[in-house]
């Protein structure tokens, strides 16, 4: 067994990339902060990502968070401490990480164990298969940041569960329990915890044993069927408000309800 591992020693945070039997295993693991990725990490994750298909063996990836956690997505906390720039700059790389996996040239399967939260969710979305366990938990809360999806980030959610729901959890903040994840289709297999692991890695061989042609013929041709809304749509800031994203970000570091201003769009 082959076992590559990128580490970043801060805050003892690292992404690993253990290749074995076919599979890539991408694990995320930052405990203390429930999985949540730095712009770097997200930008460590792309590189993993194109680092997979240099191993020809690869057949499937597996991607997971360590512990009881998908991830919680971004990093809030470093949000606060950073301009409007440097955060639309951030979700860039995003962006860029959870595009990396969603166009993979092999299968992708995400592995849900605990919470997948707002990029988190995307990150989740973006792959093809999702297996989770009854400790799922699906929201994307941007409402309480004041952060701003593009098409492309609504567009993963209302491919799945269709626009009415798509806006409803971002108007709500509110987060799918495992059995309602599964029920939309947000999770396509659910089982129990302890099974979780022996059960994605039986899954990534079933789906690893396929042939490779039919594999990428459907994942393109299924890309091309829905992938018909421009990346980004255009205007000032494709992510982030410059008046209620501050408020948000602060108002969750400070544990505090965010005070939003009344304004009107004209």
């Amino acid at each position: 067994m082959k076992v590559n591992i990128n580490r970043m020693e801060a805050e003892q945070a690292k992404i690993t990339l253990q290749e074995t039997a076919g599979l890539a295993i991408v694990t995320i693991h930052r405990p203390q902060k429930r999985n949540a990725l730095t712009a770097n990490m997200w930008n460590q994750l792309s590189e993993i990502g194109q680092q997979v298909l240099d191993n020809p063996k690869n057949k499937v990836v597996l991607l997971r968070g360590a512990g009881e956690q998908f991830t919680a997505g971004s990093d809030i906390q470093e949000f606060s401490q950073i301009t409007l720039e440097e955060a639309e700059h951030a979700f860039v790389l995003m962006e860029k990480a959870i595009s990396t996996f969603e166009n993979l040239a092999i299968p992708t399967i995400g592995v849900i164990n605990g919470p997948a939260m707002g990029a988190g969710l995307e990150l989740a979305l973006a792959c093809d298969i999702r297996i989770g366990s009854e400790k799922s938990r699906l929201g994307i809360p941007v409402g309480k940041l004041g952060i701003t999806l593009n098409n492309k980030f609504a567009k993963r959610i209302v491919d799945l569960i269709g626009p009415s729901l798509a806006k409803d959890l971002v108007y709500t903040g509110r987060v799918l329990k495992a059995e309602d994840a599964h029920r939309l289709g947000m999770l396509n297999y659910l089982v129990k915890e302890a099974d979780l692991d022996r059960y994605a890695i039986k899954m990534g061989k079933l789906v690893a044993s396929q042939s490779p042609a039919s594999l990428l013929a459907i994942k393109q041709s299924v890309s091309e069927c829905i992938n018909s809304v421009p990346d980004m749509w255009s205007g000032k800031s494709s992510f982030v408000d410059e008046h209620d994203f501050p408020e948000g970000v602060h108002a969750f570091v400070e544990k505090r309800v965010p005070q939003f201003a009344r304004r009107t769009q004209v």
